[in-house]
């Protein structure tokens, strides 16, 4: 959910997940409180603005497209949403900052934006820290669950040009996921398309079918246990809970993952420790758009993570018994 201020314009730039979206479902989504034909009203009437134009209602969003909102009434309860976890001063956290980037540590359990009941996530934290900074946005997105790299980008140049190397697959993204059962393969390509749908309580989720978009990870296996493989997932695209939704349907379950996951398996990981998603974003490789560095931005694998792989390699585990029929 977009996070209107009142009597202010909302700008906002399109990231990876929300592109292909027709707008007015977009809107729909993200504009809680606002009536649908007040929705529609913004559309023809030419008040929501795309990249400085007017769209039609069947507009698809594009990646870097940059809306303008004007001023609109939302519900009194929208305005009264919590604010969510937010990890004290998160530009403390930052792994890499210059003139045009900032990247930071994520921590599991913060949104990246307001939305769905909270009110503010990492951007809206970090503009409240750096009220100085005249241009801060996201250049893509994380799970609220995922910890790792989160990139930013200070100035347009900036954004834009990340923006073009993602779309093009200039960065190479690395994630660590701990997932059930024991993964043989040391490298594996998985191309599985991806359909993303509303379940009738209006929860997003995504499933693997043919006509969906194309989507692409590569795993490699890192270390396997009995009953567990740690595997580092590059995603060669960014769509919506992909490498979640790979690994269930390839029947090797996110340790964690309470969308796609083994459900029983998961509370059994709770009472041994693990009290969040395996899913970290541990590095981000790319050419800097302004300057042209080769960066490589990494973040360490959080100690609770690290504290449950070093228990399941001691002698006396009683994870090596844990299974969806225990």
């Amino acid at each position: 959910m977009i996070e209107l201020i009142k009597g202010l314009v909302t700008k906002l730039t399109i990231g990876e997940q929300e592109a292909g979206q027709r707008i007015d479902n977009f809107l729909v989504k993200c504009l809680k409180g606002v009536p649908k034909s007040r929705i529609y009203r913004l559309l023809r009437n030419g008040e929501l603005r795309v990249n400085s134009k007017r769209v039609t209602f069947s507009y698809r969003l594009q990646l870097g497209d940059r809306l303008r909102i004007p001023p609109v009434r939302v519900a009194a309860s929208v305005n009264k949403a919590p604010i969510g976890p937010i990890a004290p001063r998160l530009s403390r956290l930052a792994l890499y900052e210059d003139d045009a980037l900032l990247a930071i540590d994520k921590p599991a359990g913060v949104a990246v934006h307001g939305g769905s009941g909270i009110s503010r996530g990492c951007i809206e934290q970090l503009r409240l820290e750096r009220p100085d900074w005249k241009f801060l946005e996201l250049v893509h997105r994380l799970d609220r669950d995922t910890s790792g790299v989160l990139l930013l980008a200070k100035k347009l140049a900036a954004l834009t040009g990340m923006h073009r190397l993602l779309r093009e697959g200039q960065a190479d993204k690395r994630y660590l996921v701990l997932v059930k059962g024991q993964w043989r393969d040391e490298k594996r390509s998985v191309r599985l398309a991806l359909h993303k749908f509303l379940t009738p309580s209006g929860e997003r989720r995504v499933a693997v079918k043919e006509d969906g978009q194309s989507a692409h990870t590569i795993f490699r296996l890192q270390q396997r246990w009995e009953h567990f493989s740690l595997l580092e997932a590059e995603l060669k695209t960014g769509r919506t809970h992909q490498i979640r939704v790979h690994l269930s349907h390839l029947g090797f379950p996110l340790a964690g993952d309470d969308k796609y996951g083994d459900f029983q398996w998961n509370k059994q990981l709770q009472s041994r420790g693990l009290k969040r998603m395996f899913l970290h974003a541990w590095r981000l490789s790319f050419q800097h758009p302004v300057t042209g560095e080769r960066l490589r931005i990494e973040a360490p694998l959080p100690e609770a993570l690290q504290t449950f792989l070093k228990r399941l390699d001691a002698p006396d585990a009683e994870f090596g018994v844990l299974s969806s029929a225990d």
